[in-house]
């Protein structure tokens, strides 16, 4: 049992302002795996003070102190390694190779991203007899989700610290074990008091607290497109800015000149991925009609071979994070077939001999329309909707028709023609062919996906404010 009952503010772990805490649910177990404390306004208040304070010294710091600083970090973080993936398959049932090769790793991966941007970054420009300074924007508060824990945190943290801020952090209460052990590594690696604060609570409360301050000049939220809604709609009386990466219901498109069995079955290993608790999943994939029967075997024969189980049993899917989003999966799931998608694989229900714990079949619903509900509603699960197109030109029509923009996909064998329609897919992001992550690209959405960018040199820019120093340099005579 972890017991997690102090926030970190101004350098110390003290106690909350009042006692209240919360037990954290292992999601494999359905048994509490800890307890975590829950903040008040008043414990974000005295976060944010101590930010405030903070923010007077630490944005003056030089580039090589402030890449010192993240050597430090890096350092600290590779000694942790193994117990921050440990900690976020026990938080929110991550599969034992996932939390160590791909969740904990990309905590990593930000942390190395932000020191190499910050030795090359130019935070002066001059312009004629101008000086166009970028600046720390100043206190940050920072509202991260559950099912990438600490890629969020980091994608957000590291660029934070790198440029000047500082910053209050609200992890998600429902896996926040990460979040404290991150914590634990910025300490250890020496971050001034002040620098970064960690307040755990709910997002009614402690999220309201932190986007609606007045100290708190930006807010960076990661999460649903309906929480987002209430983070600006908070943070709009003080004018602060307010970064957003929200919801996706991303499409896939296979060309007709595809490899099929490659794109299609890597499109079913895209979305069944943590459980398909991933906000730029693949989760609408579109196929020939000519050939949709093909695909739909293709689809089912890969959605059948990924093994379902425990975390630690080497199955590539785990639960997914509690029995309210189990619940909303099945509802949907349901909501499918009702309004006529068939069950190519997996279906309603618990896998069998998984009875305790919070899984799902991986699941493949064919003949989907795009007005279906499961093709307009982000299911966040191991859900793919299949839907057929007659022309390439139909099939970008139906990939754009959606509120959100966050990820795109196109596959196809002839690069001039698959460019072609990635050009005109309206997304933050599109991939060509399944190619890896690049961790340098910037992330982001398009619509109701959100706005703002984060990871790489991209992600500077959110943490920074733009001066313009009129008369800098005089005039040539």
């Amino acid at each position: 049992m972890r017991d997690y009952l102090k926030f970190y503010i101004d350098g110390h772990w003290v106690d909350p302002v009042k006692a209240k805490s919360l037990d954290v649910v292992n999601p494999a177990t359905e048994a509490s795996a800890g307890r975590i404390s829950m903040g008040t306004a008043a414990d974000v208040d005295r976060a944010v003070k101590a930010a405030r304070k903070a923010f007077a010294s630490y944005s003056q710091t030089s580039v090589a102190e402030r890449a010192s600083l993240l050597e430090r970090i890096i350092v600290e973080y590779k000694k942790r390694y193994a117990d921050m993936a440990a900690a976020i398959t026990e938080e929110m049932g991550a599969p034992v190779a996932l939390s160590k090769d791909a969740q904990a790793a990309m905590g990593i991966a930000h942390l190395q991203i932000a020191l190499d941007v910050l030795k090359n970054y130019k935070f002066q420009e001059l312009r004629d007899t101008t000086l166009m300074v970028k600046e720390p924007i100043g206190v940050c508060g920072f509202i991260t989700p559950w099912n990438w824990p600490v890629n969020q945190i980091a994608c957000k943290v590291a660029p934070a610290l790198a440029v000047g801020c500082t910053m209050v952090l609200k992890p998600s209460e429902i896996a926040p074990f990460s979040a404290y052990l991150w914590t634990e590594i910025l300490h250890a690696a020496g971050v001034p008091a002040g620098v970064f604060n960690l307040v755990n609570g709910d997002g009614p409360t402690v999220g309201a607290a932190l986007s609606s301050h007045p100290d708190v000049d930006m807010v960076s939220f990661t999460g649903s497109t309906r929480a987002g809604v209430e983070v600006a709609r908070n943070a709009a009386p003080t004018v602060k800015r307010v970064h957003q990466e929200l919801g996706g219901k991303s499409p896939n498109i296979i060309l007709p000149d595809a490899d099929f069995k490659h794109a299609i079955t890597a499109g079913v290993q895209g979305v069944m991925l943590n459980s398909g608790q991933s906000c730029n999943a693949p989760t609408r994939m579109l196929v020939p009609n000519a050939r949709l029967d093909e695909a739909l075997a293709i689809a089912k024969e890969a959605a059948e071979a990924t093994t379902v189980g425990d975390p630690a049993s080497g199955a590539a899917l785990g639960p997914v994070i509690s029995a309210t989003q189990w619940d909303k999966i099945q509802t949907l799931i349901h909501k499918g077939i009702e309004e006529g998608a068939t069950v190519v694989a997996g279906g309603p229900g618990k896998p069998k001999g998984l009875e305790t714990g919070y899984y799902v079949k991986p699941t493949v619903l064919g003949h989907v329309n795009n007005q279906m509900t499961v093709a307009r509603e982000e299911i966040f699960g191991p859900v793919l909707t299949i839907l057929g197109y007659d022309t390439v030109d139909q099939a970008v029509e139906i990939g754009n028709d959606t509120p959100y923009g966050l990820a795109a996909y196109v596959s196809g064998t002839d690069p001039e023609a698959t460019r072609k329609v990635a050009s005109r897919l309206r997304a933050g992001q599109v991939n060509i062919n399944s190619v890896p992550l690049d961790f340098k690209a910037p992330f982001g959405g398009f619509k109701q996906s959100g706005n703002g960018r984060e990871w790489g040199d991209h992600a500077f820019g959110e943490f920074l404010e733009v001066k313009a120093v009129l008369g800098y340099a005089p005039k040539a005579a």
